[in-house]
């Protein structure tokens, strides 16, 4: 009765030891699967910060791309304003020049007008005076011609 007994504890206990090993290999392959789990995980999101950090880089460099076009831009505009202003320079003097040179034909016109207007007076004096003197020149051959009054 007491082998029995004891072939009963011994297939018990193996029994029991069976159970063990089977909840010990399900714990252990349980434990390779978290494993195996994590460690996807753990990539997925190296992955996904690499991408993120790409990216990060990629709109850093996009932004200074953009900063430098942008100051390229400006010095482009500032040349094209100074060209304008040099432009708009240059055509005020030009009128300047324009303008003087303007009066100053007026007024060699003015002195040549003033200068014919003086000659056409000298002529006229000129003329009177001669006028004069041919009539001075007449009387007095006249007087020389007639008989002079007897007193």
């Amino acid at each position: 009765d007491r082998e029995e007994r004891e072939k009963k504890e011994k297939a018990e206990n193996e029994r029991a030891n069976l159970e063990k090993d089977k909840e010990r290999q399900r714990m252990e392959k349980d434990k390779v699967e978290k494993d195996k789990e994590r460690e996807r995980t753990e990539k997925e999101k190296e992955k996904e910060q690499e991408q993120e950090k790409a990216e990060k880089e990629r709109a850093k460099l996009e932004k200074e791309k953009e900063k430098e076009r942008d100051k390229i831009e400006k010095e482009k505009e500032k040349e094209r304003e100074k060209a304008e202003k040099e432009k708009e320079k240059e055509r005020e003097r030009t009128e300047k020049e324009k303008e003087k040179e303007r009066e100053r034909m007026e007024k060699e016109k003015e002195k040549a007008e003033k200068d014919k207007e003086r000659e056409r007076i000298e002529k006229e004096k000129e003329r009177q005076s001669e006028k004069k003197k041919k009539k001075k020149k007449k009387r007095r051959t006249k007087e020389k011609t007639t008989i002079p009054n007897k007193r």
